[in-house]
């Protein structure tokens, strides 16, 4: 363009190169541009103008007391009109912070050193090398004037710089500078320049040494230095006066002289975490006044003394080795010294004592007595009583349980006035102290969990002194009733938990309770439903395992009301009117009527059964999913996962509805159990797509199956997982761990892994301060960091094996294996015993999602392992089937019932009526038909009968027909004898269904007719948990909600389908009878019609039971009869 620079008319116009890059105008020095010098005309803060003298033509004009002006004369209106529009945005703001992280940057953009004005850029988690390192581009920008002349603040964390950038030392304005994970080996003496620098981040690089020079930033105040291979502290630190805090966690130094922090007495705080420290000495005779925090976490540290430090306020110990703790408790305000190994404490001047998980035998009668003691957690020790009081404590919150406490100091409530939050469960107290001495009381208690005593009746009379109360536990106890009258005065009460008693009702005066949003009274033999529905803030009721026969409801229920389970009631009878009051609950949890079919008779559910528990705590959401499918792939084979998602739901709710499928795939393509395993959970880690990406989950999946390579061993179990869910076998009444905890505290391998890919933990020991799971599914953007590999194990199964637990972090956080295996041990029906650890989980203290499924075996010496015969299929057995006798008692139910909350019960959302139930959820496995190769697995048959045969698991499309239990809850009349399949308002549903959850549910080999594949269908426990709406545990995968996640992840086009409803009976007259001679045709001609209900075998096929049949009537059997079942709906 002409260019004129100035306002006088001493230049003159020249045709020149203009560019308008960043916030800055360039225009070229000669009229070639690639020789001469730029011009750079700043334009931020200055102005551009319209030169009416001259057409289409612009004054730029700079800011600042030297200000310059350029005159630019256009073309065309068009650009004159363009360039004015951009360069009015440019001077009318302000761009000082520009952020490019994730943006796969391989070099810094070119236009960033002509925006002089930017004070803080962003360049973390790109591509950047040291051959294209940040601020040497262009080469020749000294020449040109191009540099950052107020860049303050510079991020270049997590590239691949490898070297550190010597060009960044020539930006005097620089004060801080972040250079983590980027693989550093030296820091040059350069550094020495940056004289304005106040925090230089130096994390996860490969550094041993710092330059002398770095002592010469005397401005410097943050130095970060944790993981890197420091085999000490560094020397300059001592000249460094103004850094505050010695951050070297993760590095390698494993003894600490005291005597070398007496140099340094800028000094406060020291986080000396991960370092494999084994010793620190502290032979010096002057005291260390400096030091006020100490955090010495996740070492092996075996005793400490710490006399010298005389200031101390916070110590943090956790999880060493400690048998002898010394200190000097003058100034000690915070002591954290759980999961060590101490058989004593001395008593200090303390505010908050953690001494949980130790060997403590008693507690000093002067700590619990002291005035500054607030919170003390002394849970799993050995206490065997409380000193007494001997006078007013301000003791805030007291945590003791499972100690054996047989009771508490008699003065203990009215002595602590000012105690809120107190856990005594897991002892073995039969009463608890009383209020206060007079009718009156001053307690101010607002939580109290009791469960695991003994207590009686007789304790919950002692309660009415704490008239401030919200949350009572009294799980687990020897309650034989709670008294009307103390219940009604706990007014202020929000949570009951009163399960696994023996109260036969729950007191009318809880209506009393207005502010009662949460009761829990599982497994008592209460007859009577509760009358909780009036309350107008009742979110969450739990009466199953009761012994309820009738719900009384009122006109119309609180629109509160979420949750509702009534799973366990066998005698309870439900009628339309009570079902459809029930439409607004979010999660209504029932029980489903048995339905016992031919192929039931056989036995083939009673090798094991399962029930499972899920519970929000206190938490809005449930993150924890769960898959449970007791006839995986062929009648003889199980399956059973648990998910755990943290704070996110939506990666447990994929991996539930996918991980099952791919399962059947894989198992397909290889027989090797760490193979089919592995790459089950990493081809579902890949079907996760974008929402894997920032979003991850801890999984386990159990595969129970027949090991035909053993034959002295009828079944095996693999196991496999990912992060903190945990599985656990009983075997002859003892604990057997079965996975291995991939969590950074509990894993040492693990974490020196992460360590050495140089990962930052956070001082929560978490990955980047997202996960403290070093394996996870998702989570994609941690790699190398937190991997999808999973652990894998085979354990061969035997008669001793009793049962299976699986459960996530939450559960065997607050549960020893031991205790695990004990709790089940007691109740022994798998539905209760899944409710009660959850419920011991949530006494214990977890607040968060808690989770478990136990899984009862009843695997036998002479336990037969055939897959029954295809006649099996055809064969109409008449009378009354009968259940086998199995060692755990659970209530005969149908297998295709899908497991609720509080076992194998049907769960559904009643915000669709029966009409809209369907299925949309389109297939995650291949559709794939493997028919031949090495990897074809053969008929299951055990070392009693040989196999003879081989067929072949396939996946193939179906049509599903089931009864619709939401419009009368599946209960047939009284003076009416039911119909399989139809329910008692004379309907039928029938759907035609793409297969999500259940394609491994499917029979192998060719169906013998679109009935038998349509009863075999019914039984799967996964498909009937197809038919719903969205469910607020996470345990039913919602269609309509969950359906576009899902297909963006499998990148499977949208495929909806429909149902259509037909007659309880067909008509005699719509029957198609078909002569022998055209049975032939017929067939050729239905298969040619009804291309979605798979036909018979093609004639290379060798022949089953029931193509023999077909074409060779058996003699005094009726002609064959064709009834169509399946409806097209896509016509």
């Amino acid at each position: 363009f002409s260019v004129r620079k100035g306002k006088t008319q001493l230049h003159k116009w020249a045709e020149r190169q203009v560019i308008l890059c960043g916030t800055c105008l360039i225009v070229a020095s000669v009229k070639d541009s690639l020789t001469g010098k730029m011009h750079i005309l700043p334009l931020v803060g200055g102005k551009v103008e319209e030169v009416k003298r001259r057409q289409h033509c612009l004054m730029f004009n700079s800011a600042g007391p030297q200000a310059q002006t350029y005159y630019v004369n256009f073309d065309t209106l068009a650009e004159y009109q363009r360039w004015h529009r951009q360069a009015s945005k440019v001077v009318s703001q302000t761009i000082s912070l520009v952020d490019l992280s994730c943006y796969s940057l391989e070099e810094v953009p070119e236009y960033l050193f002509y925006s002089q004005d930017v004070t803080h850029l962003n360049l973390r988690h790109n591509f950047i090398s040291k051959e294209r390192q940040t601020c040497s581009y262009p080469r020749d920008r000294s020449k040109h004037g191009l540099t950052f002349v107020q860049l303050k603040s510079l991020n270049l964390s997590h590239n691949r710089l490898g070297v550190f950038p010597e060009s960044v030392c020539e930006i005097p304005t620089l004060s801080e500078l972040t250079l983590s994970c980027n693989g550093l080996g030296s820091i040059p003496p350069r550094i020495g320049n940056l004289q304005s620098l106040q925090t230089l981040c130096l994390d996860g690089n490969h550094l041993s040494a710092l330059p002398e020079e770095l002592g010469g930033l005397s401005q410097l105040c943050s130095l970060g230095l944790s993981f890197n291979n420091f085999p000490n502290i560094p020397a300059v630190l001592e000249r460094l006066c103004a850094v505050d805090k010695l951050a070297m966690a993760g590095n390698r130094v494993d003894t600490l002289e005291l005597s070398s922090l007496l140099r340094m007495k800028h000094i406060k705080s020291i986080d000396l975490r991960l370092n494999g420290l084994h010793c620190i000495k502290g032979e010096t005779l002057e005291p260390i006044k400096h030091l006020t925090q100490l955090d010495l976490r996740d070492n092996r540290l075996t005793s400490l003394d710490l006399s010298a430090a005389c200031n101390l306020e916070t110590l943090q110990c956790q999880r060493n080795q400690l048998g002898s703790l010394t200190l000097s408790g003058f100034t000690l305000r915070s002591l954290h010294a759980n999961n060590n190994r101490e058989q004593a404490i001395q008593p200090a001047v303390i505010e908050v004592l953690d001494v949980s998980h130790n060997l403590l035998l008693e507690l000093p009668a002067r700590l619990l007595s002291g005035l500054s003691l607030r919170k003390l957690l002394a849970g799993s020790n050995a206490l065997q009583r409380l000193p007494d009081l001997l006078d007013h404590i301000p003791l805030e919150a007291l945590d003791l349980q499972h100690n054996k406490l047989g009771e508490l100091p008699e003065s203990f409530f009215y002595k602590a006035l000012n105690l809120k939050y107190l856990n005594v469960s897991a002892n073995a107290l039969e009463t608890i102290p009383p209020s206060s001495q007079s009718e009156e009381s001053l307690s101010t208690l607002q939580e109290l969990y009791l469960t695991g005593n003994n207590l009686n009746e007789n304790c919950a009379t002692l309660l009415v002194g704490h008239q401030n109360l919200r949350v009572l536990h009294m799980a687990y106890n020897q309650l034989l009733s709670f008294p009307a009258s103390k219940l009604s005065k706990l007014e202020l009460l929000e949570e009951l938990n009163l399960s696994g008693n023996k109260l036969k009702t729950i007191p009318s005066t809880v209506s009393s309770c207005k502010r009662l949003h949460t009761l829990i009274a599982h497994s008592n033999h209460i007859s009577v439903f509760p009358e909780v529905l009036n309350l107008p803030e009742i979110k969450l009721v739990d009466v199953s395992c009761n012994e309820l026969t009738e719900i009384l409801l009122p006109d119309s229920l609180p629109a509160t009301l979420q949750e509702l389970d009534l799973t366990g009631n066998s005698s309870l009878m439900l009628e339309h009117k009570t079902l459809n009051l029930f439409n607004h609950i979010t999660t209504l949890k029932l029980d489903q009527k048995p339905s016992l079919s031919a192929g039931d008779s056989q036995g083939t559910s009673t090798l094991w059964d399962h029930g499972y528990a899920e519970m929000s705590g206190q938490r809005n959401k449930l993150c924890v999913s769960v898959l449970a499918v007791d006839r995986f792939g062929d009648s003889m084979e199980a399956a059973y996962a648990i998910f755990d998602g943290d704070r996110n739901e939506e990666v447990p709710r994929l991996l539930q509805c996918t991980m099952g499928d791919v399962l059947a795939e894989e198992i397909q393509h290889s027989s090797v159990d760490s193979v089919y395993m592995c790459n089950t959970f990493l081809t579902s880690h890949r079907k996760l797509g974008m929402a894997g990406q920032k979003l991850g989950a801890s999984g386990l999946l159990c595969y129970i199956h027949h090991e035909s390579s053993e034959p002295g061993s009828y079944f095996s179990l693999t196991v496999a997982n990912v992060g903190t869910c945990q599985a656990v076998l009983c075997r002859d009444g003892q604990p057997l761990a079965l996975s291995k905890v991939f969590s950074l505290e509990q894993s040492a391998d693990e974490m020196e892994r992460v360590k050495t890919a140089k990962a930052i933990i956070t001082e929560d020991n978490k990955v980047s301060g997202v996960t403290c799971c070093s394996r996870l599914l998702g989570c994609s953007y941690l790699s190398p960091w937190v991997l999808p590999k999973p652990w894998v194990r085979t354990e061969p199964l035997c008669a001793q094996d009793e049962f299976l637990i699986l459960g996530n972090r939450a559960l065997f956080q607050r549960l020893s294996y031991q205790e695990a295996v004990k709790t089940v041990l007691a109740v022994r029906d798998p539905r209760a015993a899944a409710k009660k650890l959850c419920t011991l989980a949530q006494s214990y203290g977890c607040r968060d999602n808690v989770g478990a499924v136990v899984v009862a075996l009843h695997i036998g010496e002479d336990s037969c392992t055939c897959e029954p015969p295809l006649t099996t299929l055809t064969t109409e057995i008449r009378g009354t089937p009968v259940l086998t006798s199995v060692p755990i008692s659970v209530p005969p139910v149908d297998p295709a019932t899908p497991s609720s909350s509080s076992g194998i019960a049907s769960e559904f959302n009643s915000e669709t009526s029966a009409s809209e139930v369907g299925s949309e959820a389109g297939s995650t496995a291949s559709d794939e038909h493997p028919s031949s190769g090495p990897n074809a697995r053969p008929e299951r048959r055990c070392s009693l009968h040989p196999a003879a045969t081989i067929s072949l698991f396939q996946r193939q499309p179906s049509s599903a027909t089931f009864s619709s239990n939401q419009s009368d809850n599946g209960l047939d009349s009284d003076d009416e004898a039911p119909l399989e399949g139809v329910i008692s308002n004379g309907s039928k549903l029938e759907v035609e269904v793409d297969i999500h959850c259940c394609a491994f549910q499917l029979r192998s080999g060719p169906p013998d007719s679109p009935k038998e594949e349509i009863s075999d269908l019914k039984k799967s426990p996964s498909t009937s948990s197809l038919f719903g709406k969205k469910l607020s545990n996470g345990s039913v995968v919602a269609p309509e909600d969950s359906h576009n996640i899902i297909e963006v992840a499998l990148e499977a086009p949208k495929k909806k389908s429909g149902y259509f409803a037909a007659p309880a009976q067909q008509d005699p007259e719509d029957q198609l009878v078909v002569p022998p001679s055209l049975e032939q045709d017929v067939r050729e001609q239905l298969r040619g019609q009804s291309p979605v209900v798979p036909g018979p075998p093609p004639l290379s096929t060798p022949p089953t039971n029931r193509d023999r049949n077909w074409d060779h009537p058996q003699p005094g059997l009726p002609p064959a009869t064709f009834q169509q079942e399946v409806y097209d709906t896509a016509l």
